[in-house]
């Protein structure tokens, strides 16, 4: 790994343990968004050296320091995830040839989707204040140094929103219940202006079937019952999907874009479009919902 990955790594780790607070924090509407880290349990301040992203974490054995209260595994992988991303945006960077702009704006969107993922996967909301920033940077990106240029970029984006909104409310008025969620809905435009129609086509494919895994390995060990109500959150599934579209690069999704468009609507009638939330204990939060 050269210098510029392990710094975008580390500054990803740094990241990410932001994220994971973000994601601990604020759709709870807890006041202390910017406070200063403490144990849940015992309620004390951490210091830094509770604090070094990963390190830490498996340190301290995955517990507080003083009180010795369990500390959630979620944080540090959100903290992984982040520098992972971090790294493969360096790597991605470098096989295309991009320059600081295509490196920043890659490190950019997959920040943006560690973090949405992990908000989802907590409180099962995806908020406007970071899939409608994420739309704009797409649509800024491609019009300004990517290659699909603004028009395709918008379209796409437009597309994409304005189709699955319409499939959403259908089946709200269908079936009296959510099918999927406005925030999904969002950050499939989201995901329409950075990755265009192929991309976003291959990015709902990979998504759904790491969905229909997840479930199957959740039922297979026993610790889901699939039924018509089962629910889990769609957006780190379609994080995912849009990270691993995007890093395949424009290349492969030519060849497989339609096809791959195919496939995710035959894999989203298989799952007959019901809700999925995981139980996150709070049962105010507006729901992000999976084809299922």
């Amino acid at each position: 790994m050269t210098i510029l990955g392990i710094f975008m790594a580390l500054s990803g780790a740094v990241l990410g343990s932001f994220f994971g607070l973000l994601a601990h924090r604020w759709p709870v509407g807890r006041a202390d968004l910017f406070g200063r880290s403490r144990c849940d349990a015992c309620g004390r301040t951490l210091t830094a050296i509770d604090l070094v992203p990963l390190v830490s974490w498996l340190a301290l054995g995955g517990r507080c320091r003083r009180c010795g209260a369990p500390v959630s595994g979620f944080f540090a992988v959100v903290e992984a995830a982040a520098a992972a991303v971090g790294a493969a945006a360096v790597a991605i960077a470098e096989v295309r040839g991009l320059g600081a702009a295509g490196l920043a704006a890659t490190a950019i969107f997959g920040w943006a989707l560690v973090a949405l993922a992990a908000i989802d996967w907590r409180h099962t909301l995806l908020p406007d204040a970071l899939t409608l920033p994420l739309l704009v940077a797409g649509l800024a990106y491609q019009g300004l140094w990517g290659p699909l240029g603004l028009p395709l970029s918008a379209a796409t984006a437009a597309v994409a929103g304005i189709g699955l909104y319409g499939l959403a409310e259908g089946y709200w008025r269908l079936r009296g219940r959510e099918g999927l969620g406005l925030g999904d809905v969002k950050l499939l435009a989201a995901g329409g202006a950075w990755l265009g129609p192929f991309g976003l086509s291959l990015a709902l494919l990979i998504g759904s079937l790491a969905g229909l895994a997840f479930i199957a390995a959740l039922a297979g060990l026993g610790r889901l019952r699939v039924s018509a109500t089962t629910q889990i959150p769609f957006g780190p599934f379609l994080a995912v999907g849009l990270w691993t579209a995007y890093a395949l690069g424009p290349a492969p999704l030519m060849v497989a874009g339609p096809g791959a468009f195919a496939a995710a609507a035959g894999a989203g009638d298989a799952q007959a479009v019901r809700t999925m939330v995981l139980p996150t204990g709070n049962k105010a939060a507006p729901a992000s919902l999976i084809w299922a």
